[in-house]
């Protein structure tokens, strides 16, 4: 018990004898959470246990807390060790998700966790116990996704509390006008505010002013802050403080192209719209900024508000609908809105929109042939030209090939045309070229339509998507591994990912799958494709063919769930995208072979091969070809591969038919040469597939360069660890289970001696097992042994 009487010296020393006394005779370590919270006397007691070296002190202190002298000489004095702690990075915060939730988690989830917690573990625990008690996260084909807004159970309010629970009026109301308005101008906050208040807000660390160029913005310091605040704050209140954001814009004039968004939302939240129309504006902008759940809030308040009945408004909404993955939704607005047509040109986006939704949305097949109906009574060829660029990309997603060639040429030629129709019939026949052996010449063409974007993307931003599926296709035929990486970079990314737009970012994320796939990185290619199937299981285009892609990746490396991916793949597939059926039926003949039905799935490439043929698809036919040299019947492709290569476009076609004639003849210094190639050109699994036939022949023939060839071989199975292919599975080892005994600890670098020891054999005879092993592997001696034994796919070897 503690003494009574004792001066504050006396109590610390006190505190110390008996911490120490306690402790007997183990070490003592003191742990002090919130350090910067100790009262002087607590601090003090702290520094002199750390200052004795009787005991070892371990303290958090929070980053700009005042923090006690005595606390604070715990490392200027040395006596402790100074460690500040950053924030979580983004990728670090999903592998903590992934361990958390034991899973993996969506990227765009991770990141929107991210942003909100800063990288605070504190804050990520509890936004996701939050989710997780409101039935906001969840999992999809092996992906957890975050599908709410920021939840603020109690305990999550209370850690923001400690921050700007009690906070005085004026300030109080510069955090409420930034909550509402962020990122805010510093002008209009001070018009706003109080000028004082908003200094005293940024001392108190609860804004953050930046400069962003010639302009000054001011955010809340954590974006939890602007949650609490927004649900804490009376409705009249903040219908108040958003009307005069409102009011104190328009009054100054839209200065910034977002002007236009954020005076929108905050008529909209402060409940004091009187024209539709700004609605209607910032309903777009938002959809061509892909922020899908914003654009479809506004869309519906325009349409909401709208007493005039507007064609534009139910339009523009309907088809936002549409991509928003609510399909029923926007055909019903788009048959109300029939009869407000007015004109020609109305009546061509009103046959667009509702095509569209028809085709892609509700799998409608016979959705190209009305379409060419209503285009015969337009008198306009602008307004024709509109409705054929529609029709064009339909024929070519349902495989049309002579029809879609007809009516895209027909845009192509029209004088009239708009640069946004003749971006998506020449996208559209881009992708036909791509699949016909011309993926070079299409990425060129994209890029030429994608430089005149700026004329057609506010209007009509779900074009995109058109030169995006082709530039896609167009790279994965090409071999351009590169060029993925640098599309995933680009700004169409980050939108969709952003905003939520499930198509969009599902679909990159489905390309670098594929990627993925070809570098051999199997384990990642599946992963991003259950990431792209769990965005894309709720629409009707692209899922199939994600499940297909996921269903490739675990067949590569024989995982028995490709089965049931392959059976997603044929219930999720839509005839409206049948130009994709090469990659679903290559995903289907991997399967087979992950079987163990090389036969089987060889008669399947045979049968794709002549659809192949059959439809020009030249560039697909190199994939197919090669596969079959992949399978080990390298004969049956040489000739054809040889063709292509004169021929199709892209870095595959050349390479593929060296690797077909050189496993023909089974020439290993070829085959070896060949693994080079693909390796230079990332694409790993081909290279170590290469290898390994190059490592049979060359060992077969007792070539010296067969040592060598197993040390690449070794080094590019690293780079593909997850893969089992038939022309990696080489053939077992003959060698006697004394010969694996002796292998093993002779590659472990064990001396012939000691083996014989361990062995109960003599050194000469261990010498003899070694040499017979040295020629049933193909190895001049010990130091080929590791590369030979970790190259081997026999089990009992590895």
């Amino acid at each position: 018990m503690q003494p009574a009487g004792l001066s504050q010296a006396g109590l610390v020393r006190w505190a110390i004898d008996a911490l120490l006394e306690d402790a007997n005779t183990a070490k003592v370590v003191l742990a002090v959470d919130d350090a910067h919270l100790l009262d002087p006397l607590s601090a003090a007691l702290v520094y002199f246990v750390a200052r004795s070296g009787m005991a070892r002190v371990f303290a958090s202190v929070r980053t700009g807390e005042t923090v006690p002298d005595p606390i604070r000489a715990l490392w200027t004095e040395e006596l402790a060790e100074r460690v500040d702690l950053a924030p979580l990075t983004e990728s670090e915060t999903g592998a903590l998700l992934a361990e958390v939730l034991g899973g993996q988690v969506d990227s765009g989830s991770v990141g929107r966790l991210w942003r909100l917690s800063e990288g605070n573990a504190l804050l990520l625990r509890e936004l996701v116990m939050a989710a997780h008690a409101r039935a906001e996260i969840s999992e999809s084909y092996g992906i957890w996704r975050w599908t709410g807004a920021p939840p603020m159970a109690p305990s999550l309010t209370e850690v923001v509390d400690t921050r700007i629970g009690n906070l005085q009026p004026d300030i109080r109301a510069v955090v409420e006008f930034v909550a509402h308005g962020e990122p805010i101008g510093l002008p209009l906050l001070t018009q706003a505010t109080d000028a004082r208040a908003v200094e005293r807000a940024e001392e108190l660390q609860l804004i953050r002013v930046v400069p962003e160029g010639r302009r000054v913005t001011v955010r809340l310091a954590h974006p939890l802050y602007g949650e609490v605040v927004r649900r804490r704050s009376p409705l009249t209140r903040a219908h108040r403080q958003l009307a005069t954001l409102a009011e104190l814009v328009e009054k100054a004039g839209a200065k910034r192209r977002d002007d236009l968004l954020r005076v929108a939302v905050w008529r909209l939240d402060s409940n004091t719209v009187d024209n539709p129309l700004p609605l209607l504006g910032a309903c777009q902008q938002a959809f061509a900024s892909f922020d899908m759940p914003l654009a479809c809030r506004l869309g519906q308040a325009a349409l909401d508000a709208d007493r005039e009945g507007r064609f534009d408004i139910a339009e523009s909404v309907a088809i936002i609908m549409m991509f928003a993955d609510r399909p029923d939704e926007g055909l019903a607005i788009l048959d109300r809105a029939e009869s407000l047509i007015t004109d020609d040109a109305q009546r061509a986006r009103w046959l667009a929109s509702r095509g569209i939704t028809t085709y892609w949305g509700m799998g409608d097949l016979k959705s190209p042939e009305r379409l060419a109906a209503g285009a015969s009574g337009l008198a306009a060829p602008r307004d024709r030209a509109w409705v054929q660029g529609v029709e064009t990309i339909m024929r070519t997603h349902r495989n049309d090939q002579e029809g879609a060639h007809a009516v895209g040429l027909e845009v192509l030629d029209c004088a009239e045309a708009t640069p946004g129709s003749k971006a998506l019939a020449g996208s559209a026949l881009s992708h036909l070229r791509a699949a016909r052996g011309e993926p070079l010449r299409t990425l060129r063409e994209v890029a030429e339509y994608q430089a005149d974007s700026a004329q057609w993307r506010d209007d009509t931003p779900y074009f995109q998507l058109a030169l995006e599926v082709a530039r896609n296709t167009a790279m994965i035929l090409a071999g351009d591994l590169d060029a993925v990486q640098a599309t995933i970079a680009a700004e169409f990314s980050g939108l969709a990912d952003a905003g939520d737009f499930s198509l969009g970012s599902g679909m990159l994320a489905l390309v670098e799958a594929q990627a993925a796939r070809l570098s051999g990185n199997v384990e990642s290619a599946a992963r991003l494709a259950r990431q792209s199937l769990s965005r894309l299981a709720s629409g009707q285009i692209f899922a199939g063919h994600a499940a297909a892609e996921l269903a490739h990746a675990l067949a590569l490396a024989g995982d028995p769930a490709a089965e049931e991916a392959m059976a997603d793949a044929d219930r999720l597939h839509r005839q409206t995208v049948a130009i994709l059926y090469p990659d679903l039926e290559r995903a289907r003949v991997w399967v087979r072979a992950g079987l163990g039905d090389i036969d089987g799935a060889v008669s399947l490439l045979h049968e794709l091969i002549a659809r192949l043929t059959a439809d020009g698809f030249a560039a697909y036919e190199v994939f197919a070809q090669h596969d079959l040299v992949r399978l080990g019947f390298a004969s049956e492709a040489t000739d054809r591969l040889t063709e292509l290569a004169t021929s199709v476009q892209g870095a595959l076609a050349a390479p593929a038919a060296r690797h077909a004639q050189a496993a023909a003849t089974n020439d290993g210094c070829a085959l070896l040469a060949v693994a080079e190639e693909f390796a230079g050109l990332g694409m790993n699994l081909y290279a170590a597939e290469a290898a390994a036939i190059a490592v049979q022949a060359l060992r077969h023939q007792r070539s010296p360069q067969a040592s060598t060839a197993l040390d690449r071989l070794a080094a590019l199975r690293d780079l593909c660890p997850a893969a089992i292919t038939p022309s990696l599975l080489t053939p077992k080892s003959t060698l006697t289970a004394r010969e694996r005994q002796i292998a093993r600890l002779a590659a472990a670098g064990v001396p012939s001696k000691q083996i014989a020891e361990q062995i109960f054999l003599s050194p000469r005879t261990v010498d003899n097992h070694l040499l017979r092993i040295y020629v049933k592997l193909g190895v001049n001696g010990r130091a080929g042994l590791a590369a030979a034994l970790r190259a081997l796919a026999s089990p009992d070897l590895q």
